[in-house]
């Protein structure tokens, strides 16, 4: 079958596939039928090797040849060997190795990263029986100029590198089995043809199998992606790793020096040209390494017309990832309708999961070769939210996480549970407790009306609280305690099973992990709870969910190593920007750079080589769309390397109208990115529809009988401020809940503050120092905070502010002389002949020594100053109003000498304002003025009307509509509800 040649290729661009099955079937033509089946044909991937398979089931009948995947040597069952350490034990082994190197070295990592260090090391020890390393290369390096955490690492891998030199993993008995049958191929060379097709010897192990195989009298190569173009002098230029391992056609170049042959050697495995061969020169040349790009100028102006060379690429360069993504779609689309079949080709799995949400609105699924991340299906949520559950305190949003997911109670009493959980969510955001236990479930439903909610909080109150009392045990003990739960958790009240946690395929790759983890847990050791929770969200991030979904025949979506397998017209490489396509490499905690070249590893820019050669070969495909986001979330992007470079190379070519060329892929780009725009803008004819205006700015106009009766001395400023929130709270009777995850804010710490004051001044001892005033204050704050304030935190920080704050206030406390009369206490006024009732609760009032009264009001934040007292902030001006007409009833009418705002923050402020009788007079009027004026039906409640800040985010904003309108808009009354009756 082979005669002299053993290395053949095929050129970037070609269907890989599709040609080895077309020369294989050739070069058999002449021969019987039992020929074909005498061949062994090793593929790289197990989608090339199904792609194979379809090929040949395509054709007429015949036999296939012997299909062999070049990753899976150890399942021949004639090499005898063992079966392979899981890889999970080894991890497992690993993790308990560095635990007691970060014990003793604490400063070299964060325990929370040990579960990433054991995977980065088992890669390594991959690494390092995969190329046949030996331990004496990693104990011999010379770290002598390098930093003293290398020296560490380095010691830390002498002691432990021959541990695994002679052990069983699937890397180490890989490379036994080549080398077991290098040596039978050697003693007794096969006769049959045996043929490596679609590898590029990227990994030693492979490389070695693809020397023993070249050696065979009917043994073959042929390698995909081979640019017949390259000149002599750049393939002699790929001398040194270090410059040129980032190259496409590098690894090829090591291939030759590995085979002692030189490029001429290779020969074409096929008579298949290029789709589009000026374009290849381009590409190649775009793509030369470092050293040699002077040779643009020498070679550039021998290219072909590059109008007609890219004549089939669009370069879409849009605004955002998401605007990328829904052109990708639309480009998608279009292919679908037309019948021709597209894929997108990207690393970035962000961009494709967009492009599949983006799809779904024309009910297009498309093949993704990668499926989905088990971390992000509902078992792998799922699963991660009851493992976060040990070891921590239970918050309100956690326990509501949980009983909100889809999985929780999935079995038949899923919609009473629904409704509980309502319920109990409504009950949490008002009132609390942050930190839910047992006692508070069951004192919940023991309130509600319905029976049933006693027996569903009787079920999953124990079952989610205590969780946090979980201490150090064995692995296998967190394992059961973790499936149990979570098993439980699905079921619900279902007398058994496990509801829909490990159903579909989603569920069945959670079991699978779970069981594994069971498994090998005898192999872990002891672990925290936190520990436990960084092992497995470690390893349910790298499973995947492959669904049985009727996808797209003609919409798929390729990784980049797929662009080996092409057999698709139209090609969208998506996300060229540098850091995502090609990636930055991965950090090595292990070996840097130079130790790696010295140890005879791979560089770090072998996967950026490899990458660019998957880009050379995607780019050559018929038609090419090139894609990427001129900004991500944070900041502009700069494009990938290739993208930059080939722009480039055309902008300085006009002789070769390389930059119309650039010119016509951007305009056919922008094309996409307009149809983006008017997907996404409506029509003109919709614009002209009233219903889809802009909302106005609101001025509701109740009936005066729904209108408030009475509102407090704080909400006065609301009115004033924003009418809108009282007509929202007060006459809609809405009221804004707690967000979900509660935190100490300044609310609470205004609370804890002036509950603080009130046993102060309420508890005063007669004859008392300051020191003592100051001991007892503190006293009281630590009681207070120990009972009120459920965050450790907050306690501390709030503590030492008021410790900060006692000083000034005992001063102020005592600067006039005044007795406490009341604290806290509610007084109300009615508003002369008017409906309405002015009450509200003063801080707290003194009695001066001339009789008088002095009103107080404590603020953490910073006090109001003079103007805003005299416009907005009139809180202690009515509350003083109120005093002097007799609104609090225990004091009767009395006359006010001041009203004061002590400041409690860091400022210390203070602001104090003397009253008189016109003052009194002139608030009172004002009052009543505002009052009647928002007792006339014609009179709206506008929204954000006069605030201190147009940033100020108001409660009710969503509910106005603020964003449509601005603050420079005129409110717009509107009546609402019923007329008032006569």
């Amino acid at each position: 079958m082979f005669n002299k040649n053993h290395i053949f290729a095929l050129p970037p661009g070609c269907d890989f596939p599709a040609e080895v099955v077309r020369g294989l079937t050739q070069r058999l033509a002449d021969q019987p039928p039992e020929a074909m089946a005498r061949v062994t044909l090793y593929l790289n991937t197990a989608r090339m090797l199904r792609r194979v398979e379809t090929l040949f089931a395509a054709s007429e009948p015949r036999f296939l040849p012997k299909l062999r995947l070049v990753t899976d040597l150890v399942a021949d069952p004639l090499l005898a060997l063992p079966q392979p350490i899981p890889p999970l034990r080894r991890r497992l082994q690993l993790a308990e190795l560095i635990a007691k190197l970060l014990d003793s070295q604490p400063d070299l990592a964060p325990r929370s990263a040990l579960y990433d260090l054991a995977d980065s090391l088992a890669l390594l020890m991959d690494e390092i029986q995969g190329e046949g390393v030996q331990p004496e290369a990693i104990a011999t390096l010379d770290v002598s100029n390098h930093s003293k955490h290398w020296e560490r690492t380095q010691a830390f891998l002498r002691i432990i590198a021959p541990v695994f030199a002679e052990t069983l993993d699937k890397e180490a008995l890989q490379r036994q089995a080549v080398l077991r049958l290098s040596h039978r191929w050697s003693v007794a060379p096969p006769m049959d043809p045996i043929i490596i097709a679609g590898s590029t010897g990227s990994r030693g192990t492979t490389a070695l199998l693809m020397q023993a195989v070249a050696k065979l009298p009917q043994g073959a190569l042929i390698w995909p992606g081979y640019d017949f173009s390259t000149p002599p002098a750049v393939w002699q230029a790929m001398e040194d790793a270090l410059t040129a391992e980032d190259h496409p056609q590098y690894r090829f170049r090591h291939l030759m020096d590995l085979l002692d042959i030189p490029a001429h050697a290779v020969h074409p495995w096929t008579s298949a040209s290029p789709p589009n061969a000026n374009r290849n020169s381009l590409i190649s040349l775009s793509l030369r390494p470092a050293p040699v790009t002077d040779q643009w100028l020498i070679e550039g102006p021998n290219l072909p017309d590059l109008q007609v060379a890219t004549a089939e690429i669009a370069l879409v360069q849009a605004p955002t990832q998401r605007i990328e993504a829904l052109a990708i779609a639309m480009i998608l689309r279009e292919a679908a309708q037309n019948g021709t079949k597209a894929a997108l080709i990207s690393p970035d799995r962000n961009l494709t999961r967009q492009v599949t949400a983006a799809l779904d609105r024309w009910a297009l699924l498309p093949d993704d070769s990668a499926g989905r991340p088990l971390a992000l299906s509902a078992p792998g949520r799922f699963l991660r939210h009851i493992a976060g559950l040990f070891g921590e305190r239970l918050t309100a949003d956690r326990l509501l996480t949980v009983l909100k997911h889809p999985l929780t109670a999935s079995g038949d009493a899923r919609g009473n549970h629904l409704r509980h959980t309502r319920d109990l969510e409504l009950k949490l955001r008002r009132k609390g407790p942050a930190f839910p236990q047992a006692a508070d479930l069951l004192a919940w439903a023991a309130a509600q009306k319905d029976p049933e909610a006693v027996t569903w909080a009787s079920f999953f109150a124990p079952a989610l609280t205590n969780l946090d009392i979980v201490q150090e045990a064995p692995l296998t003990e967190h394992v059961s305690r973790h499936r149990l739960l979570a098993e439980s958790i699905a079921r619900g009240l279902d007398p058994e099973g496990s509801g829909g946690l490990w159903a579909k395929e989603a569920g069945a790759e959670a079991l699978k992990l779970m069981e594994t983890l069971a498994a090998e847990a005898p192999h872990g050791g002891s672990f925290t709870a936190a520990a436990y929770r960084d092992l497995f969200e470690s390893l349910v991030h790298q499973g995947e969910v492959r669904e049985a979904t009727q996808a797209h025949p003609n919409i798929m979506i390729w990784g980049t190593l797929e662009a080996r397998v092409q057999g698709a017209e139209l090609l969208i490489l998506g996300g060229l920007n540098d850091g995502i396509w090609p990636s930055l490499p991965a950090a090595d905690p292990w070996l840097n750079r130079k130790m790696r070249k010295d140890a005879a590893l791979l560089l770090p820019e072998r996967q950026i080589g490899l990458s660019a050669h998957d880009y050379q070969q995607a780019i050559a495909a018929p038609q090419v769309v090139l894609t990427r986001a001129l900004r991500n979330a944070e900041a502009e992007t700069v494009p990938s390397r290739w993208l930059n470079r080939l722009t480039n190379l055309m902008q300085g070519l006009p002789q070769r109208n390389g930059p119309q060329a650039l010119q016509d892929m951007l305009k056919r780009g922008d094309d996409w990115l307009a149809l983006t725009t008017a997907l996404e803008d409506p029509p003109k004819a919709l614009l002209c529809d009233p219903r889809l205006q802009p909302a106005k700015r609101p001025a509701p106009q109740p009936p005066v009988t729904a209108r408030p009766d009475r509102l407090s001395l704080t909400r006065i400023e609301t009115l004033i401020r924003d009418p809108f929130a009282i007509y929202a709270q007060y006459i809609l009777g809405l009221r804004p809940l707690d967000p979900l995850h509660q935190s100490p804010n300044a609310r609470d710490r205004g609370i804890i503050v002036h509950e603080v004051l009130e046993r102060f001044v309420k508890l005063r001892p007669e004859t008392e120092t300051k020191p003592q005033a100051r001991a007892r204050l503190l006293q009281i704050a630590q009681q207070v905070l120990a009972e009120e304030t459920p965050f450790p935190s907050a306690r501390t920080l709030w503590l030492a502010k008021l410790e900060r704050a006692a000083d000034h206030f005992l001063t102020q406390d005592s600067k006039l002389g005044g007795t406490a009369l009341a604290v806290e206490t509610q007084g109300a006024l009615q508003l002369g002949e008017l409906p309405f009732t002015l009450f509200g609760t003063p801080d707290r009032i003194d009695r001066l020594p001339d009789g008088k009264l002095h009103l107080i009001d404590y603020k953490t934040g910073t006090p109001p100053s003079a103007d805003k007292q005299k416009q907005f902030a009139k809180q202690l001006l009515l509350a003083a109003v109120m005093a002097d007409k007799g609104g609090f009833a225990d004091l009767g009418p009395s006359e006010v000498d001041q009203i004061s705002y002590i400041g409690l923050n860091a400022a210390k402020s203070v602001e104090d304002t003397p009253i008189t009788e016109q003052i009194i007079d002139e608030h009172w009027e004002k009052l009543i003025a505002l009052i009647s004026r928002y007792l006339r039906r014609s009179t709206g409640y506008s929204a954000r009307r006069a605030l201190f800040e147009s940033r100020f985010a108001g409660s009710y904003d969503h509910l106005s509509r603020y964003g449509e309108w601005q603050m420079s808009d005129r409110a717009e009354p509107q009546p609402v509800g019923p007329e008032d009756a006569p």
